[in-house]
């Protein structure tokens, strides 16, 4: 009994039928009905994408009894002879099997000949780029010149390896890899005209798996087929790729956002059990992150058909936008040192736990006494029953002095006269907290330290400078190169979260400034930083020079010292 492939069955025999490749469909057919088609042409592009199919389509279209065009009859000698593939006119060559220049002169000794049965002699040059440099060497001229009748047709994985000599005689055409919704149509397609039931989502898997390949997703397709016995599910595909059950990476970065460390340990020795490829869950991991962000976006662009959104939606209330762009680069970072780790397990524990380290602290609903944050802000230490304000991670209401509309930032303290000792912490509120503070030397750089604060929000502070306090408000100065960091969308997020979080109704005021000629202790601390590191390469550039050791190889080899490369540390002690 013989059975032919899908990726065979299935192999398109018209332009129409070619899937993902409408950039070079149309130009080729434009260029088939107009008659104004090229001598030699390149298709490039990854494996599986239709470089040959193209080219044999093409053959078709120059050969057809029925004229030139781009709709070949398929019923003819040439067109039927060319999908059967002994066509005499249409020379297929493996270049990888015929690297040899020898063997590219025999084949070029033939294209003075005519045509034997069709209207053209095609050469389609497969993996051209295997050709030595003595090969191309023999096929410039031809290719430069050739006869009337002769038409070449190069396909390759790697357009760079070819000469820019053999480029330049050319068209070329680059192929794109195939989107996954185009090919869970095209399989979807298949599956239907062939009456084998399936899952949508299984769909949805094999075409990540086929990374743009068609070729790969219907080779694919088949091996489904048989290890499911004619049934398509996502539960066996998984299993046939060696991956593991989605429902085990939602369980992981839920308890990534819960900061459940321990449970997330439980699920990777569940994961354990099974023996899974941790590459690949870290793959799915990086593909769920994508797919919440894309959630909070738009719930419409996820990629993810057949499978429930449910959880997405969950994970999308669960993590805002900045954390779920943190845990998505340490997974990046993760994936490029994995192979570095003593073992997979080890290498993917640690991936979890770093993501559950970097986690943003979650404040207590309870406020912290005034004697606790006087004592954050101005660097001392904390009670013992006392919260740290290392947990403060958002900053509430700013104003601005130009607008009539209040806008949002950090929440300062009003002043109390009581000790820790003297507080009944549950009574205390956020009219307990002493604004002062921000105005004392260090502790605006003190709260800022000690506020957890991260990202966005605390590059605004960290480009702010305290002015002046009144009642419960405080003015800042904003440098206004700094500007662009504010719009009323982030503004109103740091507004809620302090005000439901922290309950700090303290609000700033927020004037502009230009802090590009401040003088020191007048600067932004931005600017304070990088004024010291200023002065730090400056005091690294002079010690270098002056070093006697230095001067004695400048006089003895007349070197050139590149002040640019000197940095802080270059000479020890």
């Amino acid at each position: 009994m013989s059975y032919l492939a899908l990726a065979r069955k299935w192999r398109p025999q018209v332009f129409s039928e070619v899937t993902g490749q409408a950039h070079v469909v149309s130009t080729l057919s434009n260029a088939l009905n107009s008659q104004r088609v090229h001598h030699a042409f390149v298709f490039t592009g990854t494996r599986g994408v239709g470089k040959t199919t193209l080219a044999r389509i093409f053959a078709k279209a120059l050969n057809c009894e029925a004229g030139v065009s781009a709709d070949p009859c398929g019923q003819c000698v040439a067109c039927s002879g060319i999908d059967r593939g002994n066509f005499v006119d249409l020379i297929e060559v493996d270049a990888a099997s015929r690297t040899k220049v020898d063997d590219t002169r025999e084949l070029l000794d033939n294209v003075q000949y005519t045509p034997t049965q069709g209207r053209f002699k095609v050469y389609l040059i497969d993996e051209v780029h295997m050709l030595s440099a003595h090969s191309f060497n023999a096929l410039l001229k031809t290719l430069e010149e050739p006869p009337e009748h002769v038409k070449f047709l190069l396909a390759t994985t790697h357009p760079q390896k070819l000469p820019a000599t053999i480029l330049s005689r050319c068209i070329q055409f680059n192929l794109k890899s195939v989107d996954m919704d185009r090919l869970c149509a095209q399989l979807e397609k298949i599956l239907t005209a062939e009456k084998i039931r399936f899952e949508p989502s299984a769909l949805m898997v094999l075409s990540r798996a086929a990374n743009g390949s068609v070729r790969d997703a219907l080779s694919l397709l088949d091996q489904a087929i048989a290890f499911g016995n004619g049934d398509v599910s996502a539960r066996q595909v998984r299993t046939m790729l060696g991956m593991i059950d989605d429902q085990y990476i939602i369980q992981l970065l839920t308890q990534v956002a819960d900061s459940h460390s321990t449970a997330v340990l439980e699920t990777i020795s569940r994961m354990a059990e099974r023996a899974v490829d941790y590459g690949a869950a870290l793959n799915e991991l990086l593909a769920l992150i994508h797919n919440v962000a894309l959630f909070q976006v738009s719930p419409e662009s996820v990629e993810w058909k057949g499978i429930d959104r449910a959880p997405l939606g969950d994970l999308a209330q669960r993590l805002d936008a900045e954390t779920l762009q943190l845990l998505y680069q340490i997974a990046l970072t993760g994936k490029r040192d994995f192979d570095f780790a003593p073992d997979p397990r080890s290498g993917f524990e640690m991936l979890l736990l770093r993501m559950l380290a970097f986690q943003p602290h979650t404040p207590s609903p309870q406020c912290e006494t005034a004697a606790n944050i006087v004592a954050a802000t101005s660097g001392s230490k904390a009670g013992p029953n006392s919260q740290s304000a290392a947990q403060i991670d958002s900053v509430s209401p700013m104003r601005d002095s130009n607008s009539a509309k209040p806008v949002a930032l950090p929440s300062a303290v009003s002043p109390v006269e009581n000790t820790a000792a003297d507080i009944d912490v549950s009574r205390v509120n956020a009219d307990c907290m002493d604004a002062q503070n921000f105005m004392r030397e260090g502790g605006w750089q003190a709260f800022i330290d000690h506020s957890g604060l991260g990202g966005i929000a605390k590059e605004i502070l960290m480009n702010m400078v305290p002015r002046s306090v009144q009642g419960k408000s405080v003015t800042l100065a904003l440098d206004s190169a700094s500007r662009h960091l504010f719009n009323e969308q982030r503004l109103e997020k740091i507004e809620n979260h302090c005000r439901e979080k922290l309950s700090l109704n303290v609000e700033f005021i927020v004037e502009m400034d230009d802090f590009s000629n401040a003088e020191p202790g007048h600067e932004t601390l931005i600017r304070q930083q990088q004024r010291e590191q200023q002065e730090k390469h400056a005091a690294a550039r002079q010690a270098f020079t002056q070093d006697p050791n230095v001067q004695q190889l400048v006089d003895l080899f007349d070197a050139k010292i590149v002040s640019e490369s000197i940095k802080p540390g270059t000479l020890s002690e």
